[in-house]
């Protein structure tokens, strides 16, 4: 089996958010221009705040009405730097992935801003959004239907540059497909084979090879190891790290695995029902949670060493999670958390430092959206 390298401990901590600072063009070659400058290592690239997404809820056939509205992202904000990870992890259903469709413009904004190096891209349009979706790429989660069966490897990845002609001259364009194939650690003759001559692993290494194409600084990754086998995931994960640091890449990192989350992210947001529930460096949300989601999360990880099950301390959540579409007042953890006190169904907890915690230096002082949050020595897999 393909062990996992370790990852590179020399991002310092940073701050989940920081001020935007704004970029206005005045023409769209100007725009296009601020999106193409670089960032340097360690600076915000990507800026969230308040970002929304609710769908609409409608009732009749003729004359429809909305009748309510599905709140699947509600109110969050966070930064990605430059040659970071960001790797977020929540239940399924939480919004992880609308997130990553918003982030692409895949799906309209209902409110909030997006800053892409001080611009907003939600506001973006012609030349300049086009070359936002150049910098900012996607892996998928599926590799079976993510590529089309009736088209060749070189057609999939070469499609890209039909779109953005600048990337590659049409004449180089074999080549560069085939170059991209022998960085994502495939056979460059393959490019005349199709999808379904390929196993899962394969598949996807095709899947980065198409999101490396046109030289993005941002890849948001939706789950892309989820679909394969363990041994497979380590050398997919392995090859994503590598690639990392070669091309200087910042990655927001979606997945269920929380191993696996740990062992890529620098930093991990928690995602419960629309929201982020805490968020922090991978040390600070792993070995010293602070908001109760967080450490049941945690607590239901399998454990390989019986000697820490033994002393282990199992938090069991009772109730099942609340429909996006008709969210618990106050806190929306509070109708299955052991902690809940009317406080929590009258205030929204902010994602903040817990002021118990506020001056100290310690690594239970990270953001955590809970009125009670507290320190909480989990045992969890490593």
């Amino acid at each position: 089996m393909a062990e996992l390298d370790k990852k590179d401990e020399s991002m310092d901590a940073t701050p989940n958010v920081t001020e935007v600072e704004t970029v206005e063009a005045a023409t769209e070659e100007a725009a296009v221009a601020a999106l193409d400058a670089p960032v340097e290592r360690g600076e915000p690239i990507l800026q969230v705040r308040n970002l929304v997404k609710h769908f609409p809820l409608t009732q009749g056939i003729l004359f429809k009405r909305q009748i309510g509205a599905v709140k699947a992202v509600d109110g969050i904000s966070f930064d990605l730097y430059q040659g970071e990870t960001l790797g977020i992890v929540g239940e399924s259903g939480c919004g992880k992935s609308t997130v990553a469709k918003l982030l692409m413009m895949l799906e309209k904004a209902t409110s909030g801003e997006i800053f892409y190096k001080g611009q907003d891209i939600t506001k973006l349009s012609g030349r300049a959004l086009k070359a936002v979706r150049r910098n900012i790429q996607m892996v998928f989660q599926d590799p079976y239907t993510s590529l089309n069966p009736r088209m060749t490897v070189g057609d999939i990845i070469g499609e890209t540059f039909e779109i953005h002609p600048e990337v590659a001259p049409k004449g180089d364009r074999r080549r560069k497909v085939q170059d991209l194939l022998d960085v994502v650690g495939l056979n460059p003759e393959y490019i005349n084979r199709y999808p379904h001559q390929f196993s899962g692993g394969q598949r996807q290494r095709i899947g980065i090879a198409r999101g490396l194409a046109l030289n993005p600084e941002i890849i948001i990754c939706d789950e892309p190891v989820s679909a394969l086998d363990v041994s497979v995931q380590a050398q997919v994960i392995n090859l994503m790290e590598k690639l990392q640091n070669e091309f200087n890449l910042s990655y927001l990192f979606i997945a269920h695995d929380l191993s696996i989350v740990r062992h890529i992210s620098d930093r991990v947001g928690v995602m419960y029902l629309g929201k982020m529930a805490e968020i922090g460096t991978d040390t600070e949300i792993y070995d010293h949670p602070t908001h109760p989601y967080t450490q049941a999360l945690l607590s239901a990880v399998p454990v390989p060493d019986p000697e820490s099950r033994e002393g282990r301390e199992r938090i069991i959540l009772t109730g099942d999670v609340p429909s996006p579409a008709n969210p618990p007042s106050g806190c929306r953890f509070r109708t299955r958390c052991w902690k809940a006190e009317d406080k929590c169904a009258q205030e929204v907890p902010l994602l903040a430092v817990p002021e118990r915690f506020k001056g100290e230096d310690t690594p239970a002082a990270h953001e955590s959206a809970c009125h009670f949050a507290e320190e909480k020595d989990v045992v969890h897999a490593a």
